[in-house]
């Protein structure tokens, strides 16, 4: 009823050696015009340093998303997504991309615009409602969230920026925390009203 340490040990070293072969492949001649970024923290008891898994996914021109990049790192500081983002580029990934999507960690951030230049910056509205919401009181939370909703579901950019001001308005008065959290990125919210 279960795998012998043998098994579990051969199974380790296959896998192992699948992603030293993915993580060394060839890049050369891709694009990738969107990417989602994010650090992933493991709880599996390992040790008590804030050690982090990176990882990129990334759409092509046609929209099919790939596993693009994967790699441990101390936290999301800017040193490790460097170091990632480097190895992309020497094995062949040239251009970064248009559109990259993710959260505030600002490790990102600073190590995309050192290795690839200038993408426009897209915060993730999972992690910003997260913020928002933890700044309100649960009862209103609800209702919140719908309000959120309605920024980033909105047809068009113009309605969206309505939604925007809706929601200041109606919870500016009572929770300026919540409100300042979600204004002080508003541009950066809004930037995929602007591709397809």
């Amino acid at each position: 009823p279960g795998l012998s340490p043998s098994t579990i040990s051969r199974l380790k070293d296959v896998w192992k050696d699948e992603l030293a072969d993915w993580q060394t492949r060839d890049l050369s001649g891709q694009r990738f015009v969107y990417w989602w970024v994010d650090g992933v923290y493991l709880h599996a008891r390992l040790e008590e340093a804030k050690q982090c898994i990176l990882v990129v996914i990334a759409a092509d021109e046609t929209g099919k998303k790939h596993l693009l990049g994967l790699q441990d790192g101390w936290r999301e500081n800017e040193a490790s997504w460097t170091e990632l983002l480097r190895d992309l580029k020497a094995r062949g990934l040239t251009s970064g991309p248009k559109v990259a999507v993710g959260d505030g960690a600002l490790g990102f951030w600073q190590a995309l615009v050192k290795v690839y230049g200038q993408a426009r910056c897209q915060r993730c509205w999972v992690h910003k409602m997260a913020n928002v919401l933890n700044k309100l009181p649960k009862g209103v939370q609800k209702k919140a969230k719908e309000a959120l909703h309605a920024i980033w579901m909105a047809p068009s950019k113009a309605e969206a920026n309505k939604a925007f001001d809706r929601f200041l308005a109606t919870y500016g008065a009572k929770y300026p925390k919540a409100t300042e959290c979600l204004a002080k990125d508003r541009d950066e919210l809004l930037t995929f009203y602007d591709f397809p």
